[in-house]
């Protein structure tokens, strides 16, 4: 029986979320499993992975062929590392000590560099959020600016009519008055 390690798809429409599972080869994908070594979870910045890497060297100490994407998976964790040094351990190459001193050593840079892209991910977001804002600040200005614009001309078109209407009462009065004075100054002449 040929076992494969691989990917067993789980989740909603749009939003996979993977098993990470070692399985008889003939096995359908989402079908029967031996065991299940882990979780995988691409829908999130950056993709979380849960994983057994114990039992997954295991699994490829006993001859179990990762599939490409879970090979990516087990490089990525340091299962196929951890299998390597094992290797070179029961050969008499390096000592179990040199060996865990190396893989605690690699998952140490590992650890780093990944919170290093969580941190650069936050600060991203938090700029473009920062970006977003002003740019909202900069519409409110704009439209609080047209607003006093419309609202001034609106009142300087009342103070016109204001004084149109002034202007429009006054005139019969104006005319009598200067009725009165052409009236007088023609009594005057004659």
């Amino acid at each position: 029986m040929s076992v494969k390690i691989r990917l067993q798809r789980h989740g909603k429409k749009g939003k996979p979320f993977y098993w990470i599972v070692a399985a008889d080869a003939r096995a359908k994908r989402d079908g029967r499993f031996l065991e299940k070594l882990g979780t995988y979870n691409p829908n999130v910045n950056p993709a979380s992975i849960d994983l057994d890497v114990d039992g997954a060297v295991q699994w490829l100490q006993n001859g179990a062929q990762p599939t490409d994407t879970a090979r990516a998976i087990l490089s990525y964790k340091g299962a196929l590392l951890k299998n390597h040094l094992a290797g070179g351990v029961r050969k008499g190459a390096i000592t179990e000590e040199q060996a865990e001193e190396k893989f605690q050593a690699w998952l140490s840079e590992k650890d780093g560099s990944v919170t290093a892209k969580k941190d650069a991910v936050a600060k991203a977001e938090a700029a473009a959020k920062a970006k977003a804002l002003e740019a909202e600040k900069e519409v409110n200005a704009k439209r609080e600016a047209d607003a006093v614009q419309a609202e001034t001309e609106a009142n300087a078109e009342e103070v016109v009519e204001e004084t149109t209407e002034e202007a429009v009462e006054a005139a019969p009065e104006a005319e009598a008055a200067t009725e009165e004075v052409t009236k007088e100054a023609s009594n005057e002449e004659e």
